[in-house]
């Protein structure tokens, strides 16, 4: 079952790119979360929407609300892509898919790739916006619009 709006946010367990354990209870419940699941690290739309989250990472912080990425790349791959464009947010690294399950991020282009959807999360950890969309610069646009008119 997909969490929707106005679902809590349940606990969850990750690992981050240092390969660090994240426990979702030290953000979740704290701050407003933008968190965005998205199918491959170091991909031409990937690369496109977490460099978009970079450029407007301070935009985030002054609005009170901490990014988070997912997808099922290792930690490794992670590493190497939070170097490579200088992504100053957390990556978590989901390989057997739990968040992506727990969350019911659906599959894009005929379920062939996961999706790509971004979670807009109170510091209540409700979820108030869930943006599903394979146009990947959206995501930010999208984000910065809800957090900015709460």
């Amino acid at each position: 079952m997909a969490l929707k709006v106005g679902d809590k946010v349940p606990n969850f367990i990750s690992v981050d790119t240092n390969g660090n354990e994240f426990k979702s209870q030290d953000y979740l419940g704290k701050q407003w979360i933008v968190l965005y699941f998205y199918p491959k690290d170091d991909t031409p739309g990937c690369t496109a929407q977490a460099c978009g989250f970079r450029d407007s990472y301070q935009d985030f912080k002054e609005l009170g609300a901490e990014v988070i990425g997912v997808s099922s790349d290792s930690t490794a791959s992670h590493l190497s892509f939070k170097k490579k464009f200088n992504l100053p947010f957390i990556l978590l690294s989901d390989t057997n898919k739990k968040i992506r399950n727990l969350f019911g991020v659906p599959n894009d282009f005929f379920g062939l790739l996961p999706g790509r959807s971004t979670y807009v999360i109170n510091e209540q950890g409700i979820i108030k916006m869930i943006f599903d969309s394979v146009t990947a610069k959206a995501h930010i646009t999208k984000a910065l619009e809800m957090l900015k008119k709460r």
